[in-house]
């Protein structure tokens, strides 16, 4: 959530903020209702304080032996309308939140202009694109042997779910520790182990709820609980109501968990294989930082991710999003983009955000600076480290040979019993 003090004192700069984004925001409206906010919180400080002129001249009555039942019958009047006046300030109160949870985060001032990924800039390239000898196959056609099943999901589930099978499991099994590893042994994350269920308030926090709340699979209503859509949620509210001793910042969490989304965005795309589903496995990785330092942090998360391509030897690039694909609470993202020699393309496999006190001011997350003694918001930063579905895709994709074998890369070798292809 945006700072509402940006909005009264400066709503032209809040404008040009969201104009980059294209997003309309309806200053009028807005003015309107903050008009009507001052005017109903100015009438009830003054009924609060003729209450409380009134209250202090009952005592003074009473000592002077007076008549005090008209002072009474003046309070209770007073106290019935401090009560309405309440009472529409906190309706005009909730409507100004339900206004600012709808509007996106301002995007950092190095993200390009642009509608969609189209539009996105290439930072870095990194690896060699592998050239085949031979039609390269897709992740589909080369697991149709060895394990990978979308009729048994279907059969059990519906479509977009998959089941994996033997050196194929254990080969994303492999992936995911490899990641784990990394990003505990090399990086300095604490990994940590979350539900896989989370309310409303968790949603609301890291901003997938009210806006996206289609994109999410509800598991109950009362209580109201929601399957993850990636780790993020449940990580980052951690530290939801908190306040940060300093000396813990900043803190470092890696967390593998399965992920559930709708894709109710998505409607006809990525239909064959693995690419787009409503249930796959993720490594996230998540730092709680100090405003200072947030900026560092999210090209340090970046980096992490970029090792674990590194080590398995996958072709990459790094992409800045433009305005109009950056997400709706990022400040800034980068994607990093595997190839993917089935679809002669690159494809997203990890997006890192700095989201700066957009989450924290929602969860009203917090950090002690010892410089001052006062709390202040916290910047949060996340990103895939990577996602596992599309791992084991570009591994399979990238490692294949003419017949259709999968060799295993080298650093995995020594999590799938020392085996070099399936």
């Amino acid at each position: 959530m945006l700072d509402p003090r940006l909005f009264r004192s400066d709503l032209d700069e809040v404008k040009r903020q969201l104009d980059r984004r294209s997003f309309v925001f309806d200053t009028t409206a807005y003015e309107a209702l903050e008009s009507r906010r001052k005017d109903v919180q100015i009438k009830t400080q003054k009924l609060q304080n003729e209450k409380n002129k009134s209250a202090k001249s009952i005592g003074q009555a009473k000592a002077r032996g007076e008549e005090i039942q008209p002072l009474l019958d003046q309070v209770q009047h007073l106290g019935d309308q401090l009560k309405e006046a309440e009472t529409e300030l906190s309706e005009i109160q909730q409507q100004m939140t339900a206004v600012m949870e709808v509007i996106p985060n301002f995007l950092d001032e190095v993200v390009p202009v642009g509608k969609d990924e189209e539009d996105n800039v290439e930072i870095s390239c990194w690896g060699e694109v592998p050239e085949f000898s031979f039609q390269a196959k897709d992740h589909v056609d080369l697991g149709e042997t060895k394990g990978l099943d979308f009729e048994v999901a279907a059969k059990i589930t519906s479509a977009r779910f998959s089941v994996l099978k033997g050196p194929l499991a254990r080969l994303q099994r492999a992936i995911i520790q490899l990641m784990l590893d990394t990003h505990t042994a090399e990086h300095g994350y604490q990994e940590i182990y979350v539900p896989f269920l989370v309310n409303a308030d968790s949603l609301n926090g890291t901003g997938q709820l009210p806006k996206f709340e289609a994109d999410l699979f509800k598991a109950s209503d009362d209580p109201a609980l929601y399957l993850i859509p990636t780790a993020e949620v449940p990580v980052t509210n951690i530290v939801r109501d908190v306040i940060v001793d300093a000396k813990e910042m900043p803190l470092k969490f890696v967390c593998h968990t399965p992920c559930f989304r709708s894709e109710a965005g998505a409607y006809g795309r990525d239909v064959r294989g693995m690419i787009r589903q409503h249930q796959f496995e993720k490594v996230e990785l998540v730092q709680i930082v100090s405003a200072k330092e947030s900026a560092k942090a999210h090209e340090e998360l970046t980096n992490h991710a970029e090792n674990i391509l590194k080590k398995l030897l996958l072709p990459y690039r790094k992409v800045l999003l433009c305005a109009g694909d950056t997400g709706f609470s990022s400040s800034k993202t980068y994607d990093l983009e595997v190839w993917l020699p089935g679809q002669d393309k690159y494809r997203e496999i990890s997006s890192c955000s700095n989201f700066k006190d957009f989450q924290a001011r929602r969860m009203q997350a917090r950090w002690r600076n010892p410089e001052t003694g006062k709390p202040e918001l916290v910047h949060t930063v996340n990103g895939s480290g990577l996602a596992a579905g599309r791992t084991l895709i570009a591994v399979m994709e990238n490692y294949q040979d003419e017949q259709g074998n999968i060799h295993i890369p080298e650093v995995l070798r020594p999590y799938m019993g020392g085996i070099d292809f399936i």
